[in-house]
């Protein structure tokens, strides 16, 4: 490594150069999962570039294929983060020669990362068609906007452009006081492809290491969307056929939070999330403020906060808002520690979460020195892996630095590694269903570690839940379960006892043939079940034990729980999308409790889906180097560095660094170029990166400056047919919600995006799909299940017979939840 490379975990800038130079972080050179695979990379922009930074850090030597004059997107400021460690070569694929010397390229490779519309990699001639004929090991990963056919697949697009079509943004109405959709700021659907892909590619290389053979992995912004609506594609189906849902639908927009997630403002002005999903969270963090003792004094808080009138819950919120307002935010957090049982966290930008000292504890925050902006501090690696550690090795690139040593390589074609002696489980009889084999025991409630499992069984992975006796409190926060629809996909689901002898039993019979662990447990719980990674690997020394958590292991907070507004509010997300009125000054009650409101909409559910996406990359690279080299490892997920790379376009500073653009006061976008449009009748979102689309705008929409007026003057789907035939990335943005455009949009039905399942409640139903296909992807798609709805068939898989079943049932170890049909 150069000295201009050198990289350090800091808690402070060149802390760690200042006393040991260049030296390696991790001293002597330890196997990474992708150690020897050739990775090309032909995208632009961020998307393209974070998948294959993730690859970069893990071991693979990534190329970067740039045109003359480089990245488009190498102006943006996250672009030393995802550009980091890899070679930069220029080459013209527009023209023949520049073409032919990526053809060379791409024979020496294991990996082709392909992005934008279709269209452009069949021009290329590197769409997945021809290539993986000639390079039949080759693995081939394309990105798309819209996924690969469809009336849509070569529009223009963008993350915004997506998000606006598909109801993204239809979704934030209300946010503000005023009619329309709301601009949907952080750009969420990159970051789920950008990992749809590594999960797809790894998938992919775990079967080539077996069979010889690669294969054809292919993603899209638009299928990515799909993690982020967690009910609403089922609330639609429900009331189009019965003419009701289990809950009303549309939600309210309007409405104030609840109390277990209100945001606060302190005493200084800054504002607190807090995250306090279960009651006896809620409750500690009464007790925190000293209000628990007030209100249990009153007889309408004596029952349950579930229970309390709408009288009541008024008055505990402004009770609460006042109370918080005695103290500064930082003397709160020093309570919130020292009780250890509260969820909460400031809000703050993603500059100032740099210094977040759980991510500086964990070692997530990496300095490199870059050649062209000098010191960059950086989020770090997605997950910390025991035995097979990633590592930022080298900077960005300067642009075409390795085109005299790269672009002429000898054409030989790329022979995989021969099948390890330590072979894993995973078979390669089951087209488009690359982890087929693969067993995963899931101990997790809620959403970021069970949706990411769900990630794992829609690519053929069978993930078994062991549930609670009376499973996860999450199918209890809303009537008829419908929130566990979305994460328990594709799964068997356990309800058993963990407190009884008998139920950790059972539990360990279900790990002995697993794969997998995953759980989302505290600290310390684990080894109290005797599930803990040093109890389990003395038996199953191959086993990957994954822990995901809201902080990490090893920082101030790792006892402390966390939900995702705490993630949201902390790393950076939360604010960006609520804008100015994070620094608004709150006179009155009122203003606060409408400050909290937007701050609460702005802070929608994304934080865990972010996480997710990155407990299903950390699976299946851990199965990856299990394939490679034979070993088992503990795997550290946490929600902080899991949403800071979420916020990658702006995690991260140096000198004269720019700082995301600023979301205008009406919520419309971030400029001109990048905005909603109000047009005569609907609305419309423009995004406009070059000169030359700018011209092509004007060609068609005139050289008006008011462009206000100008789009008043058409309707809105005229506008998109007009721009979207020369090539302008402009489409409707409040044509459906999310809900409602996945149901219905032909975009979505023509590539499979939301296939059909049967569920035992609601019956058959379209599902939110895989965010990711290999070869095509599987046949047919698990449904959401009911909690325990495999136990017997579980247990009689241990070994259990029907007398033990019954006595297991009866002594309450076991449980399945009844099944009552929804029938409107």
């Amino acid at each position: 490594m150069s000295d201009s490379g050198a990289v350090c975990q800091t808690g402070g800038p060149l802390l760690f150069q200042a006393v040991f130079g260049a030296l390696s972080v991790y001293g002597p050179r330890v196997p990474k999962p992708l150690d020897g695979i050739r990775v090309i990379d032909t995208s632009t922009g961020p998307v393209g570039g974070i998948a294959t930074m993730v690859l970069a850090d893990f071991g693979a030597e990534v190329i970067k294929v740039e045109p003359p004059g480089g990245d488009r997107f190498r102006s943006l400021p996250g672009s030393p983060m995802w550009l980091r460690g890899k070679q930069s070569v220029v080459l013209d694929l527009h023209g023949s020669s520049g073409r032919e010397q990526l053809h060379d390229l791409v024979s020496t490779a294991d990996v082709l990362v392909v992005g934008g519309p279709p269209q452009r990699a069949v021009r290329w001639g590197i769409d997945a068609v021809g290539l993986v004929v000639r390079h039949p090991s080759l693995v081939h990963c394309s990105i798309t906007g819209w996924g690969e056919i469809g009336p849509m697949a070569n529009v223009p697009a963008y993350v915004s452009t997506v998000d606006a079509r598909s109801g993204r943004m239809l979704a934030f109405a209300e946010q503000i006081a005023r009619p329309g959709p709301v601009y949907s700021a952080l750009p969420v659907a990159g970051h789920m492809a950008a990992h749809g892909a590594v999960q797809g590619i790894i998938s992919a290389l775990i079967v080539r290491s077996q069979s010889g053979l690669g294969g054809r992995v292919t993603t899209s912004l638009l299928q990515a969307l799909l993690p982020f609506d967690l009910n609403e594609l089922l609330l639609v189906q429900c009331v189009e056929r019965w003419g009701s849902g289990p809950i009303p639908y549309p939600a309210n927009g309007s409405a104030l939070p609840t109390l277990n997630y209100h945001p606060v403002m302190a005493k200084d002005g800054r504002w607190i999330q807090c995250g306090n999903l279960l009651e006896h969270l809620f409750l500690s963090f009464l007790d925190a403020i000293d209000l628990y003792g007030e209100l249990l004094s009153d007889d309408r808080f004596i029952e349950s906060p579930a229970l309390w009138s709408p009288e009541a819950i008024e008055h505990a919120r402004d009770r609460i808002l006042e109370t918080v307002q005695t103290k500064t935010a930082d003397e709160w957090m020093a309570i919130f520690h020292a009780n250890g049982n509260v969820a909460a966290e400031p809000f703050l930008t993603p500059e100032e979460a740099l210094d977040h000292p759980d991510l500086v504890a964990n070692g997530a925050i990496v300095e490199v020195n870059d050649p062209e902006h000098g010191p960059v501090r950086m989020i770090g690696t997605i997950a910390t892996f025991s035995e097979t550690p990633a590592g930022v090795t080298r900077p960005a690139p300067r642009l075409g630095e390795h085109t005299v040593a790269l672009s002429r390589p000898v054409a030989t074609e790329v022979t995989p590694d021969a099948p390890s002696a330590n072979r894993s489980s995973v078979s390669i009889v089951h087209k488009g269903r690359p982890l087929h084999g693969v067993k995963v025991v899931e101990f997790a409630s809620v959403i970021a570690a069970p949706l990411g499992t769900s990630m794992l069984a829609d690519l053929g992975a069978r993930v078994i839940r062991v549930e609670p006796i009376d499973g996860d409190s999450f199918r209890h926060l809303l009537p008829h379960g419908i929130m566990a629809v979305k994460t328990t996909a594709g799964k068997e689901s356990i309800c058993i006892d963990m407190k009884s002898e008998a139920g950790r039993s059972i539990a360990r019979k279900l790990i002995a043939g697993a794969d997998v662990v995953v759980h989302n447990y505290r600290l310390g719980v684990p080894e109290r079940l005797g599930i803990g990674y040093d109890q389990l690997r003395i038996d199953h020394p191959r086993l990957i034990w994954v822990a995901v958590s809201g902080y990490g292991p090893n920082g101030p907070s790792a006892h402390r729980p966390a939900t995702h507004p705490v993630a949201g509010a902390s790393m950076g997300g939360a604010g960006y999308q609520a804008g100015s009125v994070m620094t608004e000054g709150c006179l009155t009650t009122d203003e606060i409790r409408e400050s909290a409101r937007q701050l609460m909409r702005a802070n929608e559910s994304n934080p865990d889906p972010n996480t997710s996406a990155i407990v299903a990359s950390s699976v299946t690279l851990a199965l990856l180097a299990r394939e490679r080299f034979g070993i088992g490892q503990s795997v550290h997920v946490d929600m902080l560095t899991a949403n800071a790379h979420a916020n990658a376009d702006s995690f991260l500073a140096y000198d004269a660094m720019l700082q995301r653009p600023a979301v205008d006061a009406n919520h419309y976008g971030t400029g001109e170029r990048n905005r909603l449009y109000r047009c005569r009748t609907g609305w419309v979102f423009l995004t406009v990166t070059t000169d030359d689309e700018w011209r092509r705008f004007q060609d068609v929409a005139g050289a008006e400056s008011d462009l206000v007026a100008v789009f008043a003057t058409r309707d809105a789907s005229e506008w998109e047919d007009l721009l979207i035939a020369v090539g302008v990335a402009c489409v409707r943005a409040d044509e459906a919600t999310p809900g409602m455009f996945c149901a219905h949009s032909e975009q979505m039905l023509v590539n499979g995006f939301v296939p059909l399942a049967t569920h035992a409640r609601f019956g058959v139903m379209r599902r939110w799909g895989p965010i990711v296909s290999v070869d095509g992807g599987a046949s047919e798609y698990g449904p959401g299940v009911l909690a325990g709805e495999h136990t017997d068939t579980l247990l009689a898989e241990c070994g259990y017979g029907e007398d033990a079943i019954a006595q297991f049932r009866a002594d309450g170890v076991v449980a399945s939840e009844a099944l009552s049909p929804f029938l409107g």
